[in-house]
């Protein structure tokens, strides 16, 4: 028995599991059933680790605490998102032996063998940690610089980390998976603009918001306005851009992997053909893609990117 968790059979598990399940929500597939089962393994465990540092930072943790007590920490230190933060980040370097013991939280011990598996290194790791402690810090980005430096931690080590699970990292491969992934991240916040002002974050750069004459009270509208309206086209043509960039990506692989890049960029494609199917009015909620618009988005990556070699 392990002091400090619920030593209930199957608790810990279910409660990983409950994490893992918010895969469905996201905007790509995270690890489809074509895939190699090791491929799958691997990143089912760091689609896990990046969802749970998230939710730690965005404050969207299960309740109870239960997290916490994983941690090693008190139930009521769930809502002190920098100490969790502290935590989970001690519990990494266990992932990677730099600390006693084995990982205390089952998603990091999940993680452990597919790091020694792949000869993972921590800087993704800690890069997404990082991400959601300026997500503290931070709540606006004066420039579009800043906001693709916060990507740069919170959105790419995703990627690097596919690449690295799938033996097919490059220096050319690493730029064009960090312009997906850069997309997909300002995808995502363009659905979100509502949810993120909820919790007092505007990720929409402040030089393009006086650019278009919007001001946050604009952005507490229950409708968009016509300059909101601007504002969210010009940023999806930008994300749009960086997909359209980062789509050789998917023609320089082969096989299953290079469906599995196609879903990612077709992913990114189909939320911002949502956000523009909403005519850029963003403000009631997130304009979600349909299954077969997502379909329809990858088929179309797949003939614009042929297989080269």
């Amino acid at each position: 028995m392990t002091p400090g968790h619920d030593n209930r059979p199957g608790s810990d598990t279910d409660h990983a599991r409950a994490t893992l399940g918010k895969a469905r929500t996201e905007n790509f597939p995270v690890a489809p059933v074509f895939l190699p089962r090791a491929w799958r393994e691997g990143l089912t465990a760091v689609y896990g680790y990046a969802r749970l540092v998230d939710d730690i930072g965005d404050g969207d943790l299960a309740p109870g605490g239960r997290d916490a007590v994983l941690l090693g920490l008190d139930p009521a230190a769930a809502d002190d998102r920098s100490a969790m933060l502290d935590a989970f980040e001690t519990d990494l370097h266990r992932v990677f032996g730099a600390a006693d013991g084995l990982p205390r939280h089952p998603l990091l011990l999940a993680l452990r063998p597919v790091v020694r598996a792949h000869g993972l290194t921590p800087e993704p790791f800690l890069a997404l940690i990082e991400a959601n402690r300026r997500d503290q810090r931070v709540s606006r980005y004066a420039t579009y610089g800043e906001l693709l430096a916060y990507c740069e931690l919170s959105a790419n080590p995703v990627g690097r980390l596919v690449l690295s699970l799938t033996g097919t990292s490059t220096p050319e491969r690493i730029r064009r998976s960090d312009a997906v992934c850069t997309a997909l991240q300002i995808a995502e916040h363009l659905q979100d603009v509502a949810e993120d002002l909820d919790r007092n974050r505007i990720y929409l750069p402040g030089e393009d918001m006086r650019r278009f004459h919007v001001t946050e009270t604009d952005l507490k509208a229950p409708s968009a306005g016509a300059s909101v309206r601007s504002l969210i086209a010009f940023e999806s043509e930008r994300a749009a851009a960086l997909l359209d960039e980062g789509t050789p990506l998917v023609g320089s692989v082969h096989g299953r992997l290079r469906l599995l890049l196609a879903g990612f960029v077709g992913g990114g494609r189909a939320a911002l053909r949502a956000v523009t199917d909403a005519g850029f009015d963003v403000l009631p909620g997130p304009p979600k893609p349909t299954r077969s618009g997502l379909l329809r988005e990858v088929a179309a990556v797949l003939r614009q990117a042929p297989r080269k070699g």
